[in-house]
């Protein structure tokens, strides 16, 4: 009798501490799918061949399926990360800290080697006259995506540090929605100058896609860190390792790796941790774009 009533006991403590979600996510079943996406920061096109690779080699990695869902813009992916819509997506690093706040518990798993030094590029026509930023005062200027941390915090944030305000110094500015809408806005003369992320537009200038008879650099920022691979707080720890291991284990040296990480236009993956973002955090804040 004492027996039967022990197992009753323990059973209902059982319910009571799974009714209260006190069991640990880390002990809950792998996901069935994998759900992957990255900001918006290119055409649609290009993004799906960036990305369909990726899904395929990390489903064969992690033993699990994998796929790729393109987004309309960057806070739909915040939004979609928040409401478990979404397990694991490419973010930059202004966007990762606006997941980071609307989540609470957003991780920042792993960053290209490149992406610690990251930077922006000013470019313009050579008729603008514009060689300097003092030069940008009334004229028309396009950043990317309101979101974009290196078509827009940062380019912004370098602008007020060198006293060009662009609610009051420019005639007009816009934003094209990405990288390389940017680089088109200025070549064919829609606006005087832009802003935009370095590895596009070498990515650009490499396929010809830019005429550099045209268009050009003026102005390169300060360093300073960019994209990051960022999972649910919540998705199980062990999975969150195999998918870090996943990227780490990646080998420029290997044609087959290669062939991917050329992709992402990086030659190495490494580990990154939150603290890391604190000055994107604060370039936000003194930017008057994070509260």
């Amino acid at each position: 009798m004492r027996h039967r009533w022990i197992c009753v006991w323990l059973s209902s403590l059982v319910a009571v501490v799974a009714s209260l979600g006190l069991l640990s996510p880390a002990w809950s079943e792998a996901p069935k799918e994998l759900r992957v996406s990255a900001i918006p920061d290119e055409n649609p096109t290009e993004l799906m061949r960036i990305y369909t690779p990726f899904a395929e080699y990390l489903s064969k990695e992690l033993g699990i399926p994998v796929r790729y869902y393109p987004v309309v813009d960057y806070a739909a992916t915040v939004e979609a990360l928040a409401a478990k819509k979404l397990d694991m997506v490419w973010y930059g690093g202004f966007t990762f800290v606006q997941a980071r706040k609307r989540t609470g518990n957003a991780i920042p798993l792993v960053s290209r080697e490149e992406d610690l030094r990251f930077h922006s590029k000013f470019i313009t026509r050579p008729e603008t006259g514009i060689k300097t930023l003092a030069d940008l005062k009334g004229k028309t200027f396009s950043f990317g995506s309101v979101s974009s941390t290196s078509g827009h915090l940062m380019p912004r944030y370098f602008l007020l540090q060198n006293g060009i305000d662009p609610e009051k110094d420019f005639a007009k500015f816009s934003f094209s929605g990405a990288h390389d809408a940017t680089a088109l806005w200025v070549e064919s003369g829609k606006v005087d100058a832009g802003a935009l992320n370095e590895a596009v537009w070498e990515k650009l200038v490499q396929a010809k896609k830019v005429d550099l008879n045209k268009v050009q650099v003026f102005w390169t920022t300060p360093p300073y860190i960019d994209y990051v691979w960022t999972v649910r707080g919540d998705l199980d720890s062990s999975l969150v390792e195999k998918i870090a291991t996943a990227f780490t284990k990646l080998n420029y040296s290997n044609p087959v790796d290669r062939a991917l990480m050329d992709l992402q236009r990086t030659k190495g993956y490494v580990r990154v941790k939150v603290e890391q973002f604190k000055p994107a955090e604060d370039a936000a804040i003194a930017a008057g774009l994070l509260q």
